[in-house]
């Protein structure tokens, strides 16, 4: 049974950081792209990062650069996303999916910044 379960989603202030993680299980790991996305309300959902799965290359929403860093422990079938100098805007649910021909999502993790 393929499961994406995320974590370390709360409440922070402007300013603040938050590290979110991943835990998969189920399917081979190593060989998926993982990536983050979020959405916040009344909006769609959008890409925040990805890394690939064979190089570990990453990418991200321009909105993120610099603030947001992806990382993956093969060996523990877990995927970070590292959130420093949050903005309100940064409010949204954030999920992670794993994609290698075939799409798994998580179910998401709130996070809000606010003051």
């Amino acid at each position: 049974q393929v499961q994406l379960v995320e974590s370390g989603g709360g409440l922070v202030q402007p300013g603040g950081s938050l590290r979110l993680s991943c835990a998969a299980s189920g399917f081979t790991f190593s060989s998926y792209a993982m990536s983050w996305y979020r959405q916040a309300p009344g909006k769609e959902r959008e890409l925040v990062a990805v890394i690939t799965s064979a190089s570990g290359r990453t990418n991200y929403a321009d909105s993120v650069k610099g603030r947001f860093a992806i990382s993956r422990d093969n060996a523990k079938n877990t995927v970070f996303l590292q959130m420093n100098s949050l903005k309100p805007e940064d409010t949204a649910v954030y999920y992670c999916k794993a994609a290698n021909g075939i799409v798994y999502w998580g179910q998401g993790t709130q996070v809000t910044v606010s003051s």
